[in-house]
């Protein structure tokens, strides 16, 4: 999507409109008559997103959601994202310094009445186990301003960060006992986890096997090898009834064209075609996103509007094949680099998220985020980078990536 526009220049050349609608020019393509109009009409927001249930017995969600992690992240952004039709609004105990979730609450606050109809996430950090939970809850509403979250979420659950033990927490009496502590208080009406690690498909089938995890948000491709340990963990979830929200799905088409004649046809560009590619998995509920600008948001809300059957496969193998083309910081997801970082202690892929944090985002708190990885899973000095790169189905430069990390981080 179009990148020019940096969160800090949202923030520094935001302006007031009516409405209570804040943006810059840098941030828009479209003519400022075009933002005041959209301005006026925020005042009555369209209808909501087309909305997909939420595991089995779940509530039912808007297609796309808005991430918690971009500057942009404001009130003023919010109305914004609810004029288009957005009703799922995540945000996290970390992201953007913390401000993430009073941004959120600053918006409830002078908008109470929505409150019924938002679907909002949260999550945090129980680095002792998942019965950190219950107290975190408190901390995490307080901060929004809200009686219950829609969705609790352990944040990024990894054996690097909570340890091996974390692999069966899906699966355990103690994580059970906790989600059912939580329902039944009322604080939060469904409970799960995040993974973007090397092993979230061994998460998945835990999960799966627990059967009591109600929803997770998990790092996903439409580009997996059918059959492989990822399709069996979605697919055990899905048929265990958890709901499943993709995420870090456009995090690789920075440079991948806007339009080709293939997806011109039907009317879409190749990041709405991107995300037609996903929800062409009837096991994904919704598409979190870091929506950086409002012709971003344009993009994707028109995307889930226009929505009316999967793609066909030749079409999401040219979508492969076109950010196969481009210059990428991140892996997809591939089973050579999930099967490689289950062997290593090399952090790689957190790595290399950190440093598209930084380079894409803008987000220097990606240096902290680095630093912050025990000293052994940022050591690439025994790691033949040049193997792993040759490894990736997308041919990730890792070699070069944790050349950029040492530069920029260290």
């Amino acid at each position: 999507m179009d990148s020019s526009t940096s969160r800090r220049n949202f923030l520094k050349t935001a302006i007031t409109i009516p409405a209570a609608l804040a943006t810059g020019p840098s941030l828009l393509t479209a003519s400022a008559e075009t933002v005041t109009t959209r301005a006026v009409s925020s005042q009555a927001a369209s209808a909501p997103l087309p909305m997909r249930t939420l595991g089995r017995n779940g509530p039912k969600v808007t297609m796309v959601s808005l991430g918690g992690m971009m500057d942009a992240y404001s009130p003023d952004y919010l109305d914004i994202a609810w004029s288009m039709g957005i009703r799922y609004f995540d945000t996290a105990d970390c992201y953007i310094g913390g401000q993430s979730e009073h941004r959120l609450g600053a918006w409830l606050a002078k908008y109470p009445e929505r409150r019924k109809e938002c679907f909002i996430v949260s999550k945090d950090h129980p680095h002792q186990g998942p019965q950190q939970l219950l107290q975190m809850i408190d901390t995490r509403l307080a901060a929004i301003g809200t009686d219950h979250l829609d969705l609790f979420l352990i944040h990024g659950i990894s054996p690097r960060e909570y340890g091996d033990k974390s692999l069966d927490w899906p699966k355990s009496d103690d994580f059970k006992r906790v989600i059912d502590q939580l329902k039944s208080s009322g604080k939060a009406k469904m409970v799960g986890f995040s993974c973007h690690d090397d092993w979230r498909a061994a998460y998945l089938m835990s999960a799966a096997q627990g059967g009591f995890i109600d929803a997770i948000m998990v790092k996903y491709t439409p580009f997996f090898t059918k059959g492989d340990a990822f399709d069996q963990g979605l697919d055990a979830c899905h048929k265990a009834g958890i709901g499943l929200v993709a995420m870090k799905t456009m995090r690789n088409t920075q440079d991948v064209p806007k339009r080709v004649p293939e997806f011109d046809k039907m009317g879409l560009e190749v990041h709405q075609a991107l995300l037609h590619a996903v929800w062409s998995d009837g096991r994904i509920s919704a598409v979190c996103n870091a929506i950086d600008n409002v012709n971003q948001m344009e993009s994707s809300t028109t995307a889930a509007r226009t929505y009316k059957a999967p793609l066909h496969i030749s079409q999401v193998e040219s979508l492969r094949q076109l950010i196969l083309a481009g210059r990428r910081t991140m892996c997809p997801g591939c089973t050579a680099c999930d099967s490689v970082g289950a062997t290593t202690a090399l952090a790689f892929q957190d790595i290399a998220r950190f440093v598209t944090y930084y380079e894409c985002d803008g987000n220097r708190a990606a240096r902290e985020m680095f630093q912050a990885l025990n000293p052994a899973h940022r050591d690439f000095s025994s790691v033949d980078l040049a193997a792993l790169r040759d490894r990736c189905a997308f041919r990730t430069d890792y070699p070069e990536i944790m050349k950029r990390a040492q530069r920029y981080f260290v």
